[in-house]
């Protein structure tokens, strides 16, 4: 006889914190903790990680949302930040000598402000100074005296020609672009009239007056383009001299102050070069410069002589951690932008835009994996950059022949930063089977476990850490029996009753809704009740569909019974998740058993609805009737299972004890108790195994018998290996309590069977027989039975066909006498 499985003590259902357990009244007892709680191998690998600064040792955080995996390394990794030297800035400006090759020049922490002021006070010099210096009396007399220079060259020549031409009696006339002449007659010019009244001797006289006049103008006027060429070298000279004269007072203390600097005096002595030609084009040669407005000139010399700062720090501000929260190509790497002119893309130095690298260089750059790669070029351009230590500006897809405007190549700049990944495990477990780049690059490993061991420390770091969180969040204070109900909680999440979630941000949430309920009842303080109010709210937030099929199966939508007795069905115990919400669904689960040789046929299977596990759970089934009912004759059975009423994927092997349960009780025909529902994974030795999700699965069917009405002897059977695993609701608690529903804890499918029928299992005696009357002692006499029916089947088939063979025989020697 086998011992008989007694239910569970209500104290094994949860691991409740008894009244005055905790060392504290109220939270308001207790400091702070702002951090991370546990995660003791997290915190090592991140502080091995921040002070490793080889290259490849990038940091992926790995572990689920919600353990504050993003919150600790953002905080942990800003103090340790702050004690490091702050790295250099940078600014972009123009090339004089290669508009579409911008340089970028360094500068120490804060002074790239700086740098950029000293260039906008320049520009007030500028704005000052021009065209006021060519508008100073002196420049005017110089200029005045350069052009009368020339001038009395001019006029000396053309004197000397108009002297002569009185002479031999011809009048000249000049303008400002022409000479021309005509003859004369008592020393008055002649009209076109009398001109025609003049005798041909006259005439001719006239005509050889005039070649003789040319002929000396040109002779005079021979010198004009030396007389202009000297007059435009001084007119230059006193320019530039005026220029430099002016802006020597205006650049002298930039040279004087970047003096040790010698990109720097580079620079400046470019800009000093591009400087004199255009203030000399704008305001000397330009014809058009009456016209340009005080803001235009301001605008233009801003456009190519204002540095472009992209990246400034506080100089005592440490390194940089930056968050991306939106890794595209341009936000990480910059970009030029381009602005229209009269209908054209124009862009400059000016309209370069740094990214979020450009930020982060000397420091931290943290990314959300999932989101980085959702953009294999980008994934690929950020570890071009981390290899090249080099952070190139261009346009994402330039080298795909995707972009034809022409556009700037700005000059690039060394990179110096660890790249900070957070992700889930499924992505960095991809990463290192499909990219081999990513484990020589990302040699640090930061893994935030998933739950947390629950002892008297850990509790109180824990309502430490929820401390933490009401003084953030402004929330009332909370009673010990509220951190009480809280830490149960968590450890219902973490489905364990000797450890707590990791993912503390799921408390948070139902303390904030607790505060939410506490201020709707006008109460001071927190307390289990409030918790209690809040997860009974959500649970009725997120409940349509359990309740809708709680009412199905009242209502006889759904067959399901629980009570009486039947043969070949059971209620196996199932977990449906919805969104964010699971809940436990039972479901009826029947078996057919005849002679044959199909074997077990899983009908979730064969109609495509039963998933790999499922399908392994079903297929384990025949290894263990096998191993111990068919070791004197075959296993000769068909059997189909089928979860009825399911229409979507089934998958998990937690039906396969019930799956065992319900072909047994088919083949032998014995009934198997309603008022049970099972739970379980079985191997091919008939032991039964953890499963998951058991508290849902326990309350689904306890709130259908509680809907049809408790009768005391209801209850579910599950692994003994889940015990741990219990936190179950206080509805579930007080009902076993009061002796109206019962949990079952069994290690072998054997006892599974004895509770569900009520019958001896049977053991092996000496003799290795099972003992008469036993479970497995029907087995064996039933699958005898099928396997002799089997042998008469095939004996029958072989004197069919032997007598059939002989007819055969007997035909053809007839057919051979009558030949004869």
């Amino acid at each position: 006889m086998s011992e008989m499985v007694h239910a569970l003590a209500p104290n094994a259902l949860a691991a409740k914190i008894e009244k005055g357990n905790l060392p504290f009244k109220k939270l308001s007892e207790l400091e702070p903790l702002s951090g991370i709680l546990g995660q003791e191998r997290a915190v090592e690998a991140i502080q091995f990680g921040v002070a490793m600064h080889r290259p490849g040792y990038n940091i992926f955080v790995m572990g689920g949302a919600g353990t504050g995996r993003s919150s600790y390394v953002t905080s942990y990794l800003k103090s340790e930040a702050k004690r490091k030297k702050t790295p250099s800035e940078w600014v972009y400006v123009n090339n004089f000598k290669d508009t579409h090759v911008p340089k970028a020049i360094e500068f120490q922490p804060g002074q790239a402000k700086v740098f950029e002021q000293d260039i906008r006070t320049l520009i007030d010099g500028l704005m000052g100074t021009f065209p006021a210096a060519f508008e100073h009396p002196n420049y005017q007399q110089q200029k005045s005296a350069i052009d009368r220079a020339f001038n009395d060259q001019y006029e000396a020549a053309i004197n000397l020609v108009e002297r002569h031409a009185s002479k031999i009696g011809v009048a000249m006339f000049r303008d400002a672009s022409s000479v021309s002449f005509a003859p004369m007659r008592d020393g008055k010019a002649l009209e076109e009239a009398d001109f025609a009244t003049l005798t041909d001797d006259e005439r001719d006289a006239f005509q050889a007056g005039v070649s003789e006049l040319e002929g000396m103008l040109n002779d005079e006027l021979l010198s004009l383009p030396t007389w202009k060429r000297i007059s435009y070298e001084q007119l230059r000279e006193l320019n530039l001299n005026t220029v430099k004269e002016s802006l020597d007072p205006l650049m002298a203390p930039l040279f004087e102050k970047y003096a040790d600097q010698e990109i720097m005096i580079q620079f400046l002595n470019e800009m000093r070069e591009d400087l004199d030609k255009v203030i000399i084009d704008q305001f000397v040669d330009d014809k058009t410069s009456d016209n340009r407005d005080e803001s235009s000139r301001r605008t233009m010399y801003e456009e190519m002589y204002l540095p472009n700062v992209a990246v400034t720090h506080t100089s005592d501000g440490g390194q940089p951690v930056i968050y991306e929260p939106h890794p595209t190509y341009r936000n990480l790497f910059g970009q030029v932008e381009y602005s229209s002119d009269q209908g054209m893309l124009v862009t400059s130095y000016r309209l370069i835009r740094s990214g979020s690298l450009h930020a982060a260089n000397g420091g931290y750059l943290i990314l959300d994996a999932e989101k980085l790669l959702t953009d294999h070029y980008l994934w690929e351009a950020l570890k071009r950059a981390l290899k090249s230590k080099a952070l190139k500006i261009e346009h994402p897809y330039a080298d795909m022949g995707l972009m034809s405007t022409t556009t700037l190549s700005p000059e690039d700049l060394p990179l110096q930063v660890k790249v900070v990944l957070i992700g889930s495990r499924e992505i960095y477990y991809l990463l290192q089977d499909a990219d081999p780049d990513f484990q020589e690059m990302f040699r640090v490993l930061v893994d935030f476990d998933d739950s947390l061991k629950r002892d008297t420390e850990t509790e109180l770091a824990f309502a430490r850490l929820l401390k933490d969180r009401v003084a953030k969040e402004g929330y009332a204070d909370v009673t010990d029996a509220g951190v009480a109900r809280l830490i149960e909680y968590s450890s219902r999440l973490a489905e364990h009753q000797k450890e707590m979630a990791a993912k503390i941000g799921d408390v948070f949430e139902l303390l904030g809704e607790a505060d939410f309920n506490r201020d709707l009842a006008k109460d001071d303080v927190i307390t289990d009740v409030h918790v209690q109010r809040a997860l009974a709210a959500k649970k009725h937030r997120t409940g349509r569909v359990a309740e809708k099929i709680i009412e199905e199966i009242v209502d006889g939508t759904i067959l399901l019974e629980s009570d009486g007795k039947a043969i070949g069905n059971i209620n196996g115990l199932t977990v449906m998740q919805i969104g964010d919400s699971s809940f436990g669904a039972p479901a009826r689960i029947s078996t057919t058993v005849y002679p044959g040789g199909k074997g077990i046929v899983d009908i979730e299977r064969e109609s495509n609805l039963g998933q790999s596990i499922h399908s392994k759970g079903v297929l384990i089934l025949s290894g263990y009737l096998g191993h111990r009912y068919a070791q004197e004759f075959p296993l000769d059975i068909s059997a189909s299972i089928a979860m009825e009423q399911s229409y979507g994927y089934v998958d998990g092997d937690s039906a396969s004890t019930a799956e065992l349960c319900c072909l047994l009780s088919a083949l032998i025909n014995v009934p198997l108790r309603q008022d049970l529902a099972i739970t379980g994974s079985l191997n091919q030795y008939g032991q039964v195994q953890a499963i998951g999700g058991v508290n849902e699965k326990i309350e689904g069917f306890f709130n259908v018998c509680h809907a049809r009405g408790l009768t005391g002897t209801q209850g579910v059977i599950i692994p003994k290996s889940n015990v741990i695993n219990l936190m179950l609701n206080d509805d579930v608690i007080e009902a076993v309590e009061a002796g109206q529903f019962h949990i079952y804890a069994v290690e072998k499918a054997d006892e599974a069977l004895h509770l569900l029928t009520g019958l001896e299992p049977g053991e092996l005696d000496a003799n290795g027989k099972y003992p008469e009357g036993t479970i497995s002692a029907r087995i064996l006499k039933r699958l005898e039975e099928i396997s002799k029916l089997g042998e008469e089947e095939e004996n029958a088939d072989k004197d069919k066909a032997v007598e059939e063979s002989k007819k055969a025989d007997n035909g053809k020697e007839n057919a051979g006498t009558k030949k004869g």
